[in-house]
């Protein structure tokens, strides 16, 4: 398929303001810490509070590492032994893979897919009181399609993203994360969801026979049992169950490894219904969104099977709704290659939620 050209309106990360500058006593950077959190990876970042640029970008397993807390410690130790930043962050923003509430509320969760808990009261605290906010990890995605650049995304069919209209987020990982992006001024609304918990619809008889084995194992079935990394695991095992084979591979990777090698045809296969059921599945979520301003396709796992996901039926997939099918064709889809994209997120989000400070302290002060 023809990759057509990304054309966005980028913008730099917009700078957090909450007290840009230097260390008064020390001359050191001022910074905010911002940080994604899957269910696999969490990776942290120092956010330069005078360039608005991402430094000290680092990936922690989550696997390797029994509390949250500690980690944050392990981040912080890390920015101090630079020597060049100033003893604490400003502000904080932790894109999470769970659902939240408010994005400055005081919250107690777990998150979706690891055994990590979360006090922001007490990170607060840990972090010298500072404020901290707490945004779906998807959200974040949503607030880093502002400041996208085009070789950040690879595009699989369309034209044109409508500037004026919705576009929606939506990604297979550890889960399957979804959101919506409303084109509001002066800044992005972003509106998290939990799309990827919709019951799943199969299309084709293979799909129906795939569910079936899926809910002999789950019951109910939905979108993300299929479409992530446990979902390619489960798809490539009720294949193997259907043609009376004994799986091989134990880990997705394997078997999209696998499957980019041309190594196994078990594996080719699963991999190919995993691109059929993502396109669906994002047909589905433009229709209900009205996701003119471009549907954008983040996550773990379709970076990494790009060469596969561009020749498969990915896009007949997403088009292929019936009656709606020109209303979806002109829809550009993206598939987001940068690893950074969430600490992107929360990082802009912190700065909108800066300029939105300083506005109502001008407004105030009128």
């Amino acid at each position: 398929m023809r990759q057509q050209p990304l054309r966005l309106q980028t913008q730099t990360l917009k700078r957090c303001t909450l007290n840009v500058g230097s260390d008064n006593t020390e001359g050191k950077r001022a910074w905010s810490l911002v940080a994604d959190v899957g269910g696999t990876n969490a990776r942290f970042a120092v956010v330069d509070l005078v360039t608005g640029q991402l430094q000290e970008t680092t990936y922690f397993s989550v696997a390797e590492h029994q509390v949250f807390a500690d980690v944050i410690d392990l981040f912080l130790a890390q920015a101090a032994s630079s020597g060049q930043w100033a003893e604490g962050p400003q502000a904080a923003c932790l894109a999470v893979a769970s659902p939240v509430g408010g994005a400055d509320e005081k919250q107690r969760f777990q998150f979706t897919n690891s055994a990590w808990r979360v006090d922001t009261a007490n990170i607060s605290h840990q972090l010298g009181d500072i404020p901290i906010f707490v945004i779906n990890d998807f959200a974040a995605i949503g607030y880093a399609l502002a400041a996208l650049e085009p070789t950040d995304c690879h595009q699989l069919g369309g034209h044109l993203p409508l500037a004026d209209r919705p576009s929606a987020v939506l990604g297979p990982g550890t889960g399957l994360g979804v959101c919506t992006v409303l084109p509001t001024q002066p800044s992005p609304t972003v509106l998290a969801g939990e799309g990827g918990h919709a019951d799943f619809a199969p299309v084709d008889t293979q799909e129906i026979s795939v569910l079936s084995c899926l809910m002999e194992r789950f019951g109910r079935v939905s979108y993300e049992r299929l479409l992530s990394g446990a979902g390619m695991l489960a798809i490539y095992q009720a294949l193997a169950q259907l043609a009376g084979r004994s799986p091989e591979h134990e880990r997705p990777e394997d078997i999209y490894g696998a499957a980019i090698d041309g190594v196994d045809t078990l594996a080719m296969r699963s991999v190919q219904l995993f691109c059929r059921v993502l396109g669906s599945f994002a047909g589905n979520t433009a229709l209900t969104v009205g996701a003119r301003g471009g549907v954008y396709i983040a996550g773990g796992i379709p970076a990494k099977i790009l060469p596969i996901l561009a020749e498969s039926d990915f896009r007949h997939r997403f088009d292929s709704k019936g009656r709606m099918r020109s209303y979806l064709t002109d829809i550009p889809v993206y598939i987001i290659t940068a690893s950074d994209i969430g600490l992107r997120g929360a990082a802009q989000f912190l700065g909108t939620r800066g300029q939105a400070q300083q506005t109502r302290a001008t407004h105030a002060g009128k």
